[in-house]
């Protein structure tokens, strides 16, 4: 087990690289399934969930390499296996296994999926969706077997947005036989990006980053080749670090179009910040003004944001309130920053946060990914030293995090408990 110890109260100046996206690499990787040709994936991020990514492809036959942030992936000898309790109980992204390995297969073994405790997280969606294109799927509450004799395109009306439902009915209908329609589909960025992946290996695939999506099954798939879109939630963490300790901190790599939901809240609230050609210029402002902050789905104020920008708030002036409208678990950090001073009330999914707080440093804990994200933060700004434990949660999304905040000025550690 690991901590980080971070020394507050440090601007921050230099720049920092934004990296590829870990929502959208944690679907592209068991995307390249459906092929047995050899796939190149280039601005991978080196965190914890694309190893374990890349050790259940390997169980599976694939032959891989990762150098220089691009993956190379050969399934010439790919086979079709378990998927087990080992690798799936370690990342939810596990679960794009069972449309890729059913889409070619038409029959798939895999262990339920794990990953951060944030909420009820029922995969009900993807489930559904398979069934209505011929899927028979058994549980045993441990796993799922799929299998199917026929593949058929299906006409799907989505009751939730669901970006896990929405990719692995586009895994599982690329090989399909037919046309497969998914409306009020999710529009994140991530899912356009699996879509360039497949088309670039010849699936046919329309309409993806919009509510309608269409697939048209095709026999079979060749190469491939993608680029992992920047990570606009790692680029929202960095930007909220910026617009509370920056001294002209420099972010590159940036999408503007794809965090217009939160440079609305920076606006808002009075952060000084210039974007041009991808890059981002942000400063700490004197006077941070309170805004009210409600997540939802994409081009919404994105939840995976939420925790961090909750830490955000307690340094602006007046109240703020913060609603969580996907997950239900999303405030278990808030006790954490009421120990470090802030002055929080959280009641069912929603808190009101009072500012500005000065936060002192103490021992807290990563709850899940973005919790710790939200720690990081009250670490970098509260007075004193900052001890987060189970940092674990947090090394999954954040690429070198370590090495990316020491080169612009902070002082932190991550050590051994």
């Amino acid at each position: 087990m690991k901590k980080l110890v971070i020394e507050g109260g440090h601007k921050v100046s230099g720049t920092i690289k934004i990296s590829g996206a870990k929502n959208s690499v944690v679907a592209l990787i068991p995307a390249s399934v459906l092929t047995n040709g050899k796939c190149v994936i280039t601005n991978v991020p080196d965190i914890s969930d694309v190893r374990i990514l890349i050790e259940m492809m390997e169980e599976l036959g694939s032959i891989i390499t990762f150098e220089n942030d691009t993956i190379t992936i050969d399934n010439k000898n790919v086979k079709n296996k378990k998927i087990t309790e080992e690798y799936a109980s370690k990342l939810r992204a596990s679960y794009y296994f069972m449309g890729s390995l059913v889409g070619k297969y038409h029959n798939a073994e895999i262990a339920y999926p794990g990953g951060c405790v944030i909420g009820s997280r029922p995969i009900d969606y993807h489930i559904k969706s398979f069934k209505k294109m011929g899927i028979d799927i058994e549980s045993d509450g441990d796993e799922f077997k799929m299998k199917t004799d026929h593949l058929k395109g299906e006409y799907f009306y989505l009751d939730f947005p669901s970006v896990g439902a929405t990719i692995n009915i586009m895994l599982a209908s690329t090989l399909a036989d037919g046309k497969t329609i998914i409306e009020n589909a999710a529009k994140e960025p991530e899912i356009a990006n699996v879509a360039s992946f497949l088309n670039s290996m010849g699936a046919s695939i329309f309409g993806a980053g919009t509510s309608r999506i269409e697939i048209n099954g095709v026999k079979n798939l060749g190469d491939g080749f993608v680029e992992v879109i920047p990570d606009r939630i790692e680029a929202g963490t960095y930007m909220l670090i910026g617009s509370l300790i920056g001294e002209n901190l420099v972010l590159e790599n940036i999408v503007e179009n794809h965090l217009e939901a939160l440079l609305d809240k920076l606006h808002e609230s009075g952060v000084n910040y210039e974007i041009k050609d991808n890059k981002m210029c942000i400063s700490a402002s004197s006077h941070l003004k309170a805004v009210n902050v409600k997540t939802t789905v994409y081009p919404g104020f994105p939840t995976d944001l939420g925790q961090p920008m909750s830490t955000f708030l307690t340094q602006c002036e007046g109240e703020s309130l913060f609603e969580e409208t996907i997950y239900e678990n999303r405030l278990r950090h808030i006790p954490h920053l009421n120990s470090m001073g802030a002055k929080i009330q959280a009641f069912d999914k929603k808190a009101i946060i009072i500012g500005p707080t000065p936060l002192k440093g103490k021992k807290v804990k990563a709850t899940d990914l973005r919790a710790g994200a939200s720690m990081l933060v009250a670490g970098l700004i509260a007075e004193g030293t900052t001890e987060i434990q189970n940092i674990e949660h947090l090394l999954r999304g954040y690429e070198r995090i370590v090495e990316k905040l020491s080169s612009v000025g902070v002082n932190i550690k991550l050590v051994d408990e």
